[in-house]
């Protein structure tokens, strides 16, 4: 079991900067790749950005490449995402997730996570 838990939302104005975090506890030694995943009003939630435990793999979903960064610290057991130039369509609900699985392959997609955050809101006004 890994508990993971998201913080840093709020609301921010068009332009600004936020930092998420999300503290994992329980059975961290085992987690692979960690992700952040947003889901809007009405929408489905989808794919923000990777990275797998070496920190030395990341990806973004082409919406936020350039513009958000992801990061872990392993010894924290934390995971982080730098959020710059926030955009109105970047209002959602972010919520991070952790794999056990060894595949990079499919570190974009939801069904390889295995455990997930409450998640934390972010709006962005305009």
């Amino acid at each position: 079991q890994v508990q993971l838990v998201e913080s840093g939302g709020g609301l921010v104005q068009a332009g600004g900067s936020l930092r998420l975090s999300c503290a994992a506890s329980g059975r961290t030694v085992s987690v692979r790749a960690m992700g952040w995943f947003r889901q809007a009003p009405g929408k489905e939630r989808e794919f923000v950005a990777t990275i797998d435990r070496s920190t030395i793999n990341t990806y973004y979903a082409d919406s936020v490449k350039g513009r958000f960064t992801i990061s872990r610290d392993n010894a924290k057991n934390t995971l982080y995402l730098q959020m710059n130039n926030l955009k109105p369509e970047d209002t959602a609900v972010y919520y991070c997730a952790a794999s056990f699985s060894p595949s990079w392959s499919a570190a974009m997609t939801q069904r390889m996570y295995d455990y997930w955050g409450q998640g934390t809101q972010v709006t962005v006004s305009s």
